[in-house]
C-alpha cells in the first residue's frame, strides 16, 4: 500500500517537478544575462561624458581619459585572476565580489565629482568584467547538456549587447538629467542583480583543486599594465617612456611562462593554452575584439561630425548614441541563432561565418558614410557579425579545455577581446588625429580618416576567419556535448 502510495504521489508530482526543472535554467541564465548586459553597460556608460568632463572635474583631457584607461586596466588584470579564483573556490562566490566592485564603483561616481574618486570607481567598474567569463562557466555547470551552448551563446553576447544599448542610454541621460543619475541607475540595479544571483544562481559544486598562483597573478598583472598602458597611451606619453614599458612587457613574458610551466597550480595552463583549439580561438578573439570596438568608436563619432567637413552630418550626442541602437536589438536577436547554427554545423564554422559578415559590413561602410540611415546600416550588419562572433568563441573554448577549467579559460578569452579593443582605441586615436582637413582654424578628421579605419577593421575581421581555418575540426559528436575530463595533477 505504501510503495503505492508513492508511486501514485511521484506520478501527481511528475508535472510540477518537470515545470521546476524547465523554469530553472530559463531563470539561472536570465539572473546572469542580466549581470552580463549592466556590466558591459557599467564600462561604457562614461563614454558620452568625455567632452564634458574636463570642465566638470576642472582637468586636463589628458588627464579625464584615465577613466577609460583605468578600466581597461583593471578589467584586463582581474578578468584572467578572478576566472581562476572562480574555479578554485566557487564561481558564484567570485561572481557575487565582482558584482559588489561594480556596486561600490558605480556608488563611488555617483556620489564624487573629483577625478581622483571618479577614477578609483572606474577601476573598480572594470574589475567586474569577470562576471561574463564567470557566468558562462556557472552555465556549463548547473545547465542540461542540451542547453549549454544556446546559454552561453547569450552570455557571450552580453558584451556586445551592453555596449550597444549602454551608450545610447548614457547620451539621452547625460542630455535630460544630472550624470550622476546614470550611476545611480546603475548602483541600484547592481544591486538587484546582486538580490538575483543570491535567490536563483547555485554554487557549483565543480572545482580544481591547489592553491592560488600569486606568484603567476602578480607576473601577469605587470605584463599586462606594461602593456596596455603603453599601447593605450601612446599618443600621450613621451618616446622613452613607451619604450620601456614595452621592453618590460617584452622582458616579462619568458620569465612568466618559465615559471608557469613549473609551477603545479598554474594561475594559466599555458599546455592547454597553446592547444590550436585554444590559441587560435584567442587570436581570433583578440581581432574579433578589434573589429567590433572599430564600429562603436567611430559610429558615434562620425555622425556628430560639423557639416563644415564636407561629409559630417552635424548630429546630436543623442542622434549618435541611438544610431548604434539597431546593432544592439541585432546581437539580442541573433544570439539565439548563433547557437543554432552552432549546434548544426560547429562554433568554428559559426565564427568563421561571423567574421565574414563583420568584413562584408565594413565594406557596406566604406560606401554608405553620407546619411545616417546608411552608417546604421552598415553599423548593424557589423553588429550583427559580432554577436554571431561572441556566441561561438566560449563554446570553442569550452570544446577544448577541462570543465575545471572553463572560468580560467574564457577569462582568458574575454582578455584577449579587451586587448583587441585597446589596441583599436589607440589606432582609432591615432588615424582620426592625423589624418585631417582644417577650415578657418578648425580642424576634424577628414573623410579618408574613417575610410581608413573601416579598411583596417575589415582586415582585422578578415583575418579572423583566417584564423578559424587553423582551428581543428572536431569529430561529430551529439549536439552541444562539451569536453567533461578532468585532468590529473
Amino acid at each position: 500500500m505504501n510503495k503505492r502510495l508513492r508511486c501514485l504521489g511521484k506520478q501527481q508530482f511528475t508535472p510540477l517537478v518537470r515545470l521546476r526543472l524547465t523554469a530553472r535554467p530559463r531563470l539561472i541564465l536570465s539572473a546572469l544575462a542580466f549581470c552580463g548586459v549592466l556590466v558591459s553597460v557599467s564600462q561604457t556608460i562614461v563614454v558620452p561624458l568625455l567632452p564634458e568632463l574636463p570642465a566638470i572635474t576642472h582637468s586636463p583631457p589628458s588627464d579625464v581619459s584615465w577613466l577609460i584607461t583605468i578600466t581597461l586596466l583593471t578589467g584586463a588584470v582581474f578578468t584572467p585572476l578572478l576566472g581562476r579564483a572562480g574555479d578554485m573556490y566557487g564561481k558564484r562566490r567570485v561572481l557575487l565580489i565582482a558584482l559588489c566592485s561594480m556596486v561600490v564603483g558605480s556608488l563611488l561616481c555617483a556620489t564624487s565629482s573629483n577625478l581622483s574618486v571618479l577614477i578609483a570607481g572606474r577601476a573598480f567598474q572594470g574589475a567586474a568584467v569577470a562576471v561574463v567569463p564567470l557566468g558562462i562557466s556557472i552555465l556549463r555547470d548547473e545547465l542540461p547538456r542540451e542547453r549549454v551552448i544556446p546559454a552561453i551563446a547569450i552570455m557571450s553576447s552580453t558584451l556586445g549587447i551592453g555596449a550597444a544599448f549602454g551608450i545610447p542610454a548614457a547620451t539621452l541621460v547625460v542630455e535630460y538629467a544630472n550624470w550622476h543619475t546614470m550611476f545611480w541607475i546603475n548602483l541600484g540595479l547592481g544591486l538587484l542583480d546582486i538580490v538575483l544571483v543570491l535567490l536563483i544562481v547555485p554554487e557549483s559544486a565543480v572545482r580544481t583543486s591547489g592553491r592560488f598562483d600569486v606568484v603567476g597573478a602578480l607576473g601577469l598583472s605587470a605584463f599586462l599594465v606594461c602593456l596596455l598602458l603603453a599601447v593605450s597611451k601612446s599618443s600621450a606619453w613621451s618616446t622613452p617612456t613607451l619604450a620601456v614599458l614595452y621592453a618590460v612587457a617584452v622582458l616579462l613574458v619568458p620569465v612568466w611562462g618559465w615559471y608557469e610551466l613549473r609551477t603545479r597550480s598554474p594561475l594559466v595552463d599555458l599546455r592547454v593554452s597553446a592547444r590550436p583549439a585554444v590559441l587560435f580561438t584567442n587570436l581570433s578573439a583578440l581581432l574579433i575584439g578589434f573589429a567590433f570596438y572599430a564600429n562603436s568608436l567611430s559610429t558615434a563619432q562620425l555622425v556628430q561630425e560639423p557639416t563644415w567637413t564636407g561629409y559630417g552630418l552635424g548630429e546630436s550626442i543623442v542622434v549618435s548614441g541611438l544610431c548604434l541602437l539597431p546593432g544592439g536589438v541585432a546581437m539580442v536577436l541573433l544570439s539565439p541563432v548563433s547557437a543554432r547554427i552552432s549546434g548544426a554545423r560547429g562554433p568554428r564554422f559559426t565564427l568563421g561565418i561571423a567574421s565574414l559578415i563583420m568584413a562584408a559590413g565594413y565594406v557596406v561602410r566604406l560606401f554608405t558614410s553620407g546619411s545616417v540611415a546608411g552608417i546604421v546600416i552598415g553599423a548593424t550588419v557589423v553588429s550583427a557579425g559580432t554577436a554571431v562572433a561572441y556566441s561561438a568563441l566560449p563554446a570553442l573554448i569550452m570544446h577544448a579545455v577541462p570543465v575545471t577549467e572553463t572560468a580560467a579559460a574564457n577569462g582568458l578569452n574575454t582578455l584577449m577581446r579587451t586587448i583587441g579593443q585597446a589596441i583599436c582605441s589607440t589606432i582609432v586615436a591615432i588615424v582620426l588625429a592625423n589624418v585631417t582637413i582644417a577650415q578657418a582654424g578648425k580642424i576634424a578628421p577628414a573623410l579618408s580618416a574613417y575610410l581608413i579605419v573601416f579598411v583596417i577593421a575589415g582586415i582585422a575581421a578578415v583575418a579572423a576567419a583566417g584564423l578559424v581555418l587553423f582551428i581543428p575540426v572536431r569529430r561529430r559528436t551529439p549536439a552541444y556535448e562539451v569536453t567533461t575530463e578532468v585532468p590529473v595533477k
